[in-house]
């Protein structure tokens, strides 16, 4: 298959670009900037010049391919209702362009959708009061397809996808610890997180659009939640500071971050049952509290990319 992937030069798209040539797909990768475009033709994709602003690139690249797989996904963070809108217009513009042809539309959404509070499953509706609601309208426009002959599926990614150069939540969470002298938890620290290896989301990432079924939501958790006082221990003994218990009050000072603060405070376990048996996935690869241990997460490298993301 030729399959046209946009975020390829992100933190989790070259890994799917990898995936997908080392089975035999052919790919190419949007890139908006000159170093995109390098970044993508190294790990041996071609590439397609524009931005998700690009509408009618957008249209070509996936007219051009056997399927579409939407990474990408960003605009001003401080207007979060214009991201949206420029998610659903890429989505619309690559939805229409694949329609009649049964070929796969994989866009990507988050586990953060789900209700908090109990293990949420992919039959589960997404809760329009969750902290990841903004991706909600991108998953309908993405299933509106699914009557228009488009083979439409949803691949919703816990929070944390970790691995090597990782710039998200966890390397906040380290950040913190180092600036504060703590490693804290909020309350009791019993909320669950769920994560996936960057590696095995890439493999889910191929599958889906290999043989998902259309109108199909997935859940790409590797662990369906660990307990966040679990994270700040071993966070804390890797930096050899205490672990503290925060009370939710003093989270936002602590962390110097509202929107961080309330996403440490979620108790957001997702199963992942239905799409490991749908699609025969099968994670393989080390576990967040591996990944700590072992992984980069503490090196001067990681320091630096964290610092470099403006994080």
């Amino acid at each position: 298959m030729h399959i046209f992937v946009t975020g390829g030069s992100g933190q989790t798209g070259p890994a799917i670009i990898l995936e997908l040539i080392a089975n035999g797909h052919m790919v190419t990768g949007l890139a908006r900037s000159d170093k995109s475009l390098q970044r993508v033709n190294e790990l041996g994709a071609q590439t397609l010049h524009g931005s998700l602003d690009d509408l009618e690139v957008l249209a070509k690249g996936a007219r051009a391919s056997d399927g579409v797989i939407h990474m990408a996904f960003g605009g001003d963070f401080s207007d979060p209702a214009s991201m949206t809108r420029r998610d659903c217009a890429a989505i619309d513009a690559m939805g229409e362009a694949l329609t009649g042809s049964g070929k796969p539309l994989v866009i990507t959404s988050g586990t953060l959708v789900m209700t908090p509070g109990k293990v949420a499953t992919e039959q589960d509706a997404p809760d329009p009061q969750s902290l990841g609601a903004l991706r909600i309208p991108g998953e309908r426009a993405c299933l509106g397809f699914t009557d228009k002959g488009v083979r439409s599926i949803v691949l919703r990614l816990a929070p944390t996808v970790h691995g090597p150069g990782d710039v998200g939540f966890i390397p906040f969470l380290i950040s913190t610890a180092r600036r504060t002298g703590i490693s804290a938890y909020i309350d009791d620290g019993a909320n669950r997180w769920p994560a996936v290896h960057r590696k095995d989301a890439a493999t889910l990432y191929r599958l889906a659009v290999e043989k998902a079924r259309a109108g199909s939501a997935l859940h790409g958790t590797g662990e369906s939640g660990i307990t966040f006082v679990t994270i700040a221990h071993l966070i804390g003994r890797m930096l050899n500071i205490r672990t503290v218990s925060l009370p939710a009050n003093l989270a936002v000072e602590h962390f110097q971050n509202a929107f961080f603060a309330k996403a440490f405070d979620i108790d957001s376990p997702v199963s992942s049952v239905y799409t490991r048996g749908l699609l025969g996935w099968d994670p393989v690869y080390p576990t967040l509290l591996e990944d700590l241990a072992e992984g980069d997460y503490f090196s001067p490298e990681a320091v630096s990319a964290f610092d470099k993301a403006g994080r």
